[in-house]
């Protein structure tokens, strides 16, 4: 196991200097790094955030050469990013390289071509990216260390899932953990990249006067919903084994939970703020036996108009009983039990073949304690993170006119894009160059993922000793009934903005 030493380069990023590394991406040729790797760190290059000789090298078992895939990138890379400088477009090509590599087979030649590229660069930090499957992950660090590649620099990013429950993912998290320390280890999720979500803990924790009523007494719940439009065209195969669920409420969902009931950090450095996160991790009461039944649903969509259902996507693999089981939707009433949020429900929500793409997380106030005003409603503050990023804080406001007094939320709003000038960076740019600065702040660390695991296992038995299928929802819609009947139960709506 390499020592447990800190980047030589931390001096460097804390200067705000572009870090000097080798990135080298393991399944460097699929969508993933395609559709935003590549693009991120073309970005990153193009705002001056990449170190000079900082090289981007693939690995697959595409047998390409550096040329093949320089041009695969310029055919398949152009069209998604703005290349108003065809001279730094052409840079940041020659940036790319490719070795190929069969992991798990008996030739190492591919092992002894990447050892030869990085040979006489030890100065530099590696980090290496696992975009690929987390079966992958033990036997691709495995060989790495055989090949005599890991050195006390280097890095290592885990895409997810991690697992598909809490021994699988021990299981990936000791297999890794045998090659690599904890501090060299970036568990990475996405959603922490996001403009908003950087936000969120400016919003909390840089003014003061939303601390005295970020509360059990003031605040009434909290909603966080992930909805997308699209459903799983060609991917059944992986859906069938994963379901919203482990997709992303065990990851995204949760993050943001964590994010927005988390007591203030100490400090904001590398630690404090996943100290806190994993904090409310652990005090998530459990939900277990027949609380699963009462606190959460879950639903598959059918059919409706021109959208296929689940079972019948095309370009899909046969479905299977598997595929009848699988959730597509899923909500859940979380709590928190500790001091700040007893009381407080937390509703989660996501699903596919939503009627609107949205992804945003909803604090709703409790009435004022006494209306000398009819007609008033209680305040809310909406973080939106998608497809907009912004935040709105609706408050009451008279209606203008003379006689009666009529009342009238309206938004105070932020709109990132039409406030600040300057070009909000997708996620992965953020998190890119925070794992080659060796900042692992918004990275998960082993015990976060794990105690996410230890709540959502208890759900995911329930659910499989359970006969009863998911229920139906129609394709476009929001979700099924009992997910409307959580909240209901205790006079609560979800909030949705447009009417479906």
């Amino acid at each position: 196991m390499s020592p447990a030493v800190p980047t030589h380069q931390e001096a460097g990023s804390q200067a705000g200097q572009p870090h000097l590394a080798d990135l080298v991406v393991f399944g460097g040729t699929g969508d993933l790094s395609m559709r935003k790797l590549i693009p991120a760190l073309y970005h990153a290059d193009r705002d001056g955030r990449l170190a000079p000789q900082t090289r981007v090298i693939a690995m697959s078992r595409g047998g390409l050469t550096d040329d093949d895939f320089r041009g695969k990138v310029d055919a398949e890379v152009r069209g998604q990013v703005p290349i108003d400088d065809p001279e730094m477009w052409q840079r940041f090509l020659g940036r790319l390289h490719h070795v190929s590599v069969d992991v798990g087979s008996d030739d190492k030649s591919g092992w002894d071509g990447l050892a030869k590229l990085l040979a006489g660069h030890e100065e530099r930090d590696r980090v290496y990216y696992l975009a690929s499957p987390p079966r992958t992950f033990g036997p691709f660090c495995r060989e790495l260390q055989g090949a005599g590649l890991v050195t006390p620099h280097s890095r290592v990013v885990l895409e997810k899932p991690l697992g598909n429950d809490l021994r699988s993912a021990q299981a990936i998290n000791d297999e890794v953990g045998a090659i690599f320390d904890e501090h060299q280890i970036f568990r990475i999720d996405h959603y922490l990249g996001k403009e908003t979500v950087q936000n969120l803990l400016v919003l909390r924790f840089a003014n003061a006067f939303l601390e005295p009523i970020w509360n059990s007494l003031w605040i009434d719940h909290v909603q966080i919903t992930v909805a997308e439009t699209v459903g799983t065209p060609g991917r059944r195969g992986y859906y069938d084994h994963a379901g919203a669920l482990r997709d992303m409420v065990q990851n995204h969902l949760l993050q943001l939970l964590t994010l927005t009931a988390m007591e203030a950090p100490a400090r904001n450095d590398r630690e404090a703020v996943r100290d806190e996160k994993v904090k409310v991790l652990q005090a998530l009461r459990p939900i277990i036996g027949g609380e699963v039944g009462r606190f959460t649903v879950r639903g598959q969509y059918t059919e409706a108009g021109d959208m296929p259902g689940y079972l019948d996507e095309p370009g899909s693999t046969p479905p299977t009983e598997a595929s009848r089981q699988v959730e597509t939707f899923t909500a859940i009433r979380a709590e928190i039990k500790n001091w700040r949020w007893a009381g407080v429900p937390f509703y989660l929500r996501t699903g596919k073949r939503m009627p609107y793409r949205r992804s945003e997380i909803v604090v709703q106030f409790k009435d004022v304690p006494h209306s000398i005003f009819p007609g008033g409603s209680p305040n809310r503050l909406i973080l939106r993170l998608q497809p907009e990023e912004g935040i709105e804080l609706h408050i009451m406001a008279k209606e203008p006119g003379a006689g009666e007094t009529t009342l009238r939320p309206v938004p105070l709003s932020l709109s990132f894009g039409e406030t600040f000038t300057a070009r909000v960076p997708e996620a992965y740019e953020r998190l890119l160059t925070d794992v080659l600065a060796g900042n692992p702040t918004l990275f998960m660390r082993r015990d976060e993922v794990e105690a996410a695991w230890r709540w959502i296992d208890p759900i995911l038995e329930a659910w499989k000793a359970d006969p009863a299928l998911p229920e139906p929802y129609a394709a476009g819609t929001t979700g099924p009934a009992a997910a409307h009947e959580l909240l209901s139960r205790s006079g609560r709506a979800w909030h949705d903005q447009e009417d479906v």
